[in-house]
């Protein structure tokens, strides 16, 4: 085992891990709010077209990547307008929202994108630094991977030590004692919403901006629900979070280094549903030990009637 490949594992761990945790973090503040929001996947798709097109056309993947956190915070708000101010279902209407990414998503990229290449949203570093193998481990990565990881920490600051989170934490553990005291919970859950759309839409654009540069249908491969889960999985805690991302990254990296090695005797689609099997085992798990009722907010996809 070379040192090359040793880096290349890593590196390619560290992409698969960076869009499902951009989303789950977005997800993981839209449910402290008290908003079960399970259009995830739709608003990634989303986000992969909007960075994906403007990218194309302007050639510039900053404001691809602006325009790919707009495009999830736009779809997000839409959300917000069915569940917060017409009490739609959340469930119901999270789905829809799925739907309706997925089909838009590919309707407008089959027609307009098929076949053209974006440029890659490469190292934010000198090239000759993160091409060394060691250096590449640190410094070998997208501007959207530095991103994530420094979201982490602050979104967990945020939560635990801003005003700014407690409020919004207190909307979602008891949203009437928070308008009791005059907060605005209407206010609070469009904000995270908002929040949690345009982190879904960065993740989704990693994949047509970094793996990928070009478009593919329903590329993000069930992406959302990974991440969706994954806040359950972590028990509503940011670093858990953290840990249980690159334990899927891991996972789903399994596929592509299983092929690579010759395990023919699995069939490749077992290693494609290993991150979602081993999704519902640790589910059962935490279930089964009663842990999850007790981490999650007490007002979690219940609406909002002052």
């Amino acid at each position: 085992m070379t040192p090359e490949f040793i880096v290349l594992v890593i590196t390619g761990i560290v992409g698969l891990t960076t869009p499902i945790l951009l989303a789950g973090l977005g997800e993981l503040v839209v449910e402290k709010s008290g908003v079960l929001n399970l259009g995830v996947e739709g608003m990634m798709l989303m986000g992969a077209l909007a960075g994906f097109g403007v990218t194309v056309m302007t050639f510039n993947p900053w404001l691809g990547l602006i325009s790919a956190a707009c495009a999830g915070a736009v779809l997000a708000l839409l959300f917000g307008v069915m569940v917060l101010s017409l009490n739609s279902n959340q469930v119901a209407t999270g789905l829809a929202l799925t739907i309706f990414g997925i089909g838009v998503s590919s309707l407008i990229g089959s027609k307009m994108f098929q076949g053209r290449i974006t440029p890659v949203f490469g190292s934010v570093f000198p090239n000759s630094l993160a091409k060394d193998p060691i250096l590449q481990v640190f410094f070998g990565y997208s501007p959207i991977v530095y991103f994530a990881l420094i979201m982490v920490p602050l979104v967990a600051w945020f939560l635990k030590s801003t005003r700014a989170g407690l409020i919004l934490r207190a909307v979602g553990e008891n949203d009437h004692s928070a308008h009791s005291i005059g907060y605005s919970v209407i206010g609070v859950r469009y904000a995270a919403i908002a929040f949690g759309g345009a982190m879904a839409g960065i993740g989704g654009a990693y994949f047509t901006m970094v793996i990928t540069p070009m478009w593919s249908n329903e590329l993000t491969a069930g992406r959302g629900w990974l991440a969706l889960s994954l806040v359950v999985f972590a028990g509503w805690r940011t670093w858990r979070l953290l840990a249980g991302a690159f334990f899927f990254g891991i996972l789903m990296s399994l596929e592509l280094y299983a092929k690579g090695a010759g395990f023919s005797f699995v069939p490749s689609q077992f290693w494609a549903a290993m991150p979602f099997l081993m999704t519902v085992v640790a589910l059962t798990f935490i279930s089964s030990r009663g842990n999850v009722g007790a981490s999650a907010p007490a007002c979690l996809g219940k609406p909002f009637l002052p």
